[in-house]
């Protein structure tokens, strides 16, 4: 086992070999120089940054510059409005360069900031008094914009003071002037809440505009009365609401009955224009099926009297001259075809083949003495 006196022994050993071998291998030493092309690039560069930093303003898109000169022969508020762009403003107290938003803003009358936009400012909701001597707590959004950025900022002054000084002590005194005319009844009405609120946005626009600014929309979002009245605005409303559901049940029913009516008059036009429809076509098909028979008798009858007519030239022609012998000749065919005949020859029932005129008679064709 080692002592302490051999662990030290052993470290200083440790000591001198590391000394030794960093005297013998030393880190060789570098000769850097920056070249002067860069040192001048770094130079531009820093000064560039110094100057855009101290001698441009940058004016974004969605705002207004007015510049201030503090010293000089033009002392004052340019009357010049700056968009959107770099511009050159002499430091050290000499100019200054203000920014005026130029989007819409939105100023918020609320009891409730949840209920309000994100970028708005918030305000208490407006506490008017009806004409009916009950009062109200009116959450109300005035959407407005900066048109003479100018006049905002020598009327009222730089920054936010557009709203402090500006927009906000007048809001509520032309809320009160108009939605103060409304009853507690007509503040349910939203015709006439709507009225009332573009007289406030009139108002506000009478006040507001020789000091640059126009309001765009005046919205009642949500209006309460005390947990009383409201009870018993809710309560009345309920059994206004029942009335007008009676009212309007009945109406229904008067109107389902007319209804029924129709539609019963309406089926009972249909089934007699049906029956119309049927006797017609049964009507129809009477005739239809006379005007056959009778067409058909008429053709039977001239079938039958051409084959009359037929029968009957075809006799006269039989009983012309001349039909003797053409019998004669039918009857001779007779004969075709026999080979032997064997008929008597003598006696009244005698048969001489060559005798044609006895065969006439014989057939009945010709009586003894010519004549049939």
């Amino acid at each position: 086992m080692e002592t302490p006196d051999n662990l030290d022994k052993d470290a200083s050993k440790i000591i001198h070999l590391t000394a030794a071998f960093g005297k013998k291998n030393r880190l060789p030493k570098f000769n850097f120089k920056v070249p002067l092309i860069i040192k001048i690039v770094v130079g531009v560069v820093v000064l560039a940054g110094m100057g855009y930093g101290s001698f441009l303003k940058y004016i974004r898109p969605y705002e207004y510059g007015i510049k201030v000169n503090k010293i000089g022969l033009h002392r004052g508020v340019q009357k010049n409005v700056y968009e959107t762009g770099l511009y050159l403003v002499l430091p050290f107290g000499i100019q200054e360069m203000y920014k005026l938003p130029k989007a819409l803003q939105v100023l918020e009358l609320t009891n409730n900031d949840r209920t309000a936009a994100s970028d708005a400012r918030v305000e208490k909701a407006a506490h008017i008094q009806t004409s009916d001597g009950f009062f109200v707590d009116v959450d109300v959004s005035i959407i407005y914009r900066i048109s003479d950025p100018y006049k905002v900022f020598t009327d009222i002054g730089p920054g936010r003071l557009f709203e402090d000084n500006g927009i906000i002590p007048k809001t509520e005194p032309a809320l009160k002037n108009n939605l103060g005319k409304l009853t507690t009844e007509e503040f349910f009405n939203s015709p006439m809440r709507v009225e009332k609120a573009l007289a406030a946005k009139q108002e506000l626009n009478e006040e507001l505009k020789d000091k640059g600014i126009v309001v765009e929309y005046v919205l009642v979002r949500y209006f309460q009365y005390s947990d009383e009245i409201q009870k018993n605005i809710e309560e009345k409303k309920l059994k206004d609401q029942l009335v007008f559901k009676n009212q309007a049940e009945a109406r229904a029913a008067i109107e389902g009955a007319k209804l029924t009516k129709i539609e019963q008059e309406g089926k009972v036009r249909v089934s007699v224009e049906l029956e119309k429809g049927k006797a017609y076509v049964t009507r129809k098909q009477a005739e239809k099926d006379l005007y056959y028979r009778k067409k058909m008798a008429e053709a039977d009858l001239l079938v039958k009297l051409a084959e009359a007519e037929k029968i009957h030239l075809k006799n006269e022609a039989l009983l012309g001259k001349g039909a003797e012998r053409m019998v004669g000749l039918k009857m001779a065919e007779v004969y075709k075809g026999i080979d032997v005949v064997i008929l008597p020859s003598d006696g009244p029932s005698g048969v001489n083949p060559l005798d044609l005129n006895n065969a006439l008679e014989l057939f009945d064709v010709r009586t003894k003495g010519g004549a049939k």
